[in-house]
């Protein structure tokens, strides 16, 4: 309650958000936290004045206000004392009255008795909502594009003079209605939700137990680390304990030994105290020894040499590769990267291939799980399918099966790791075909000229080469002959249905010819073959005479459309291109990576698509007479590839009867 009271109070500034610039003699730039989008706004130079009242929320507000002031009476402003309990409130003359005073005061048949009354309150501001930019004008239409309530001035020549607006009415029950059947949908999913916030306590309480038993085993890790390191700090303590007493022990030995060369001690003294002897055999009995003794410490002397080292570098401790072990030191189990779907190699038919790659720097993974949903228009947000699991992908790529027809599906891959999973891919989308995938492989043998035309083993390609044999065929130019286009032909054909195939051509091609004949005209073009050079050959051929133009026009038991040197042309004089005009420009389109072709044999239309991104190119009414044939024609250089999913079906049949 108080917290919806502070957002309506203008003192909802105080919010730590709530930042303005320093002072100046400028206007001053302040933001504010959104509460709905929780963004920080810029408000402009005006300021607050600039935002909407928010009624709703007023009304929500004064209902609890009403309830926490139930208690608490509210007082006539008018009695005498002593002072009655408001019954009504005026929202025309800001005050509270008692039944009597209401009644004296707004007398029946005068303009008072007309004025709006509601409960007791003290909230009397006016109900009526005004543009922020057009401060006297009240908002009485909604603008789609920036969708917020406007007045006639903005519409006119203010901000939204070139938007789309709809009346408050209609504006009002769209967004009722849409409101209404989210509301319906989220009541009518009650039960789930339930079972989603148990789920959620379940998941609660297991990440409190697994916090806990984890705090528990990193503090035991750490605790024997501990241990190691003090049992190995002792032993080494230990054994620079020994080798400095040995050392000193030695060492000192050696002082003591050189004290005894001294004058008036030690062996020096005793020897002078010999020399002092006068019995001749009893000196030489003892300076023999003596002598010896004074040998070595001469000689000892003269090569000095340390008993012990003082140093101790064999104890030395180099710890970089710890010290490096220790910084690196992690639970073990890395969060994968999340993959990146690569676009250029999935295709999405009936069936989905979907390939993914693994960034440079990731560490290696033990799965990868795949997720995708069905994507549903805005106004059907509430019908968005859930999102459907593949899990145990072992390598870069699944196949997704059993998706609907021309509809637009989401995609998005994580990697797991020790039972860790990483992070989603951002999301792509791809649309399905307007019709089921049809499958065929090109035909040797009807049409097919192996001068001219190289046709791969699996009968998935076809290059057209120009060799020998093109170059002596035009030759014949000069005496009046033209070079012929090379068909070739599907292996099956079409009676009935709606059926999509898709392809590509090789972006060197100079001349490629793609779509659909009937059995008849390719009889006629084999037996007879048109030339190419001639004007009169293609209905697209730029002749001024416009007939072969109005023939287009009628329904043929063909249509080509034109592929080469990138690009590719819509046919001329046809009004079937979508989203194109008849100029020359508008006819020419970069060539798409992937080509569409739709054939609905019952309504008797043929599409072409830009199979990447499923977006019609051009369509118009062919003649379906007989059998249908997916057709292509090429000449002087250039080949098609058809797509893998076109001929995944007609190999495997073809491996199974091997």
């Amino acid at each position: 309650m108080e917290r919806l009271d502070r957002l309506v109070r203008s003192g909802s500034t105080a919010s730590p958000s709530w930042r303005r610039s320093s002072f100046s003699v400028t206007p001053r730039v302040t933001t504010f936290p959104c509460p709905g989008c929780q963004h920080d706004i810029d408000l402009g130079e005006r300021g607050i004045s600039m935002l909407f009242r928010n009624f709703t929320l007023e009304s929500i507000v004064e209902r609890y206000r009403q309830a926490a002031r139930a208690a608490i009476a509210i007082m006539c402003n008018m009695c005498k004392p002593p002072v009655q309990e408001a019954t009504k409130s005026c929202m025309d003359c800001k005050a509270s009255y008692c039944n009597e005073c209401f009644k004296t005061y707004h007398p029946w048949g005068t303009p008072k008795a007309q004025h709006e009354y509601v409960g007791p309150t003290t909230n009397f501001r006016p109900k009526v909502l005004m543009c922020p930019e057009h401060e006297m004008e009240k908002v009485n239409m909604y603008c789609e594009v920036c969708r917020r309530p406007v007045c006639h001035l903005c519409k006119l020549g203010g901000s939204h003079a070139n938007h789309k607006v709809t009346s408050m009415s209609s504006a009002y029950k769209i967004l009722k209605e849409k409101l209404s059947k989210s509301i319906h949908y989220l009541i009518s999913k009650e039960d789930q939700v339930r079972t989603q916030i148990s789920d959620l306590e379940v998941l609660i309480n297991q990440t409190q137990e697994n916090g806990e038993l984890a705090e528990r085993q990193v503090n035991e890790h750490f605790e024997c680390l501990f241990d190691i390191l003090q049992e190995r700090k002792d032993e080494m303590l230990r054994s620079i304990v020994q080798s400095k007493s040995r050392r000193l022990e030695q060492l000192q030995s050696q002082v003591e030994e050189y004290q005894g060369m001294l004058e008036n001690s030690g062996l020096v003294g005793y020897a002078q105290e010999v020399l002092k002897e006068t019995d001749q055999s009893c000196f030489v009995q003892t300076a023999k020894q003596l002598h010896t003794r004074i040998q070595k410490a001469t000689e000892s002397l003269k090569m000095f040499h340390p008993a012990a080292d003082p140093a101790f570098d064999e104890f030395v401790l180099d710890v970089s590769k710890e010290e490096t072990l220790l910084k690196e030191l992690s639970f073990g189990r890395r969060v994968p990267e999340p993959p990146i779907i690569d676009e250029t190699r999935s295709c999405v038919y009936n069936e989905g291939l979907i390939c993914w790659k693994l960034p440079e720097d990731s560490v290696p993974t033990d799965r990868q799980v795949l997720e995708y949903r069905k994507v549903v228009a805005e106004e059907h947000e509430e019908e968005e399918g859930r999102w459907q699991v593949c899990d145990g992908v072992f390598g870069p790529s699944t196949l997704v099966c059993d998706l609907d027809k021309d509809s637009t599906y989401s995609f998005r891959v994580r990697s797991c790791r020790d039972r860790v999973y990483g992070f989603y891919s951002p999301e792509v989308t791809f649309h399905t075909p307007p019709a089921p995938v049809f499958g065929f492989l090109f035909n040797e043998k009807c049409g097919f000229s192996p001068e001219r035309l190289v046709l791969s083993k699996g009968r998935d390609a076809v290059e057209s080469m120009a060799g020998l044999a093109f170059l002596l065929a035009s030759e014949r130019v000069q005496t009046g002959s033209y070079i012929s286009l090379d068909y070739i032909i599907g292996d099956t054909g079409i009676s009935q249905g709606r059926h999509f195939w898709a392809f590509r051509v090789e972006p060197s091609s100079y001349l490629v010819k793609v779509g659909v004949a009937s059995d008849c005209k390719l009889q006629e073009w084999f037996h007879n073959p048109r030339d190419t050079s001639s004007p009169r050959y293609d209905h697209d051929s730029g002749h001024d005479s416009g007939s072969e133009d109005a023939c287009y026009e009628l329904s043929q038991p063909f249509t080509l459309v034109t592929v080469g040197m990138g690009k590719l042309f819509i046919p001329k004089g046809s009004g079937g291109a979508a989203g194109t005009s008849g100029d020359q420009g508008d006819r020419v389109l970069p060539v798409p990576r992937r080509i569409g072709v739709c054939l609905d044999y019952e309504r008797g239309r043929v599409y072409f698509y830009d199979a990447d991104t499923m977006r019609c190119l051009y369509e118009r009414q062919v003649e379906c007479t007989g059998t249908m044939y997916p057709a292509f024609g090429l000449m002087g250089g250039g080949a098609v590839r058809l797509e893998e999913f076109v001929t995944a079906k007609r190999t495997a049949c073809a491996e199974t009867h091997q």
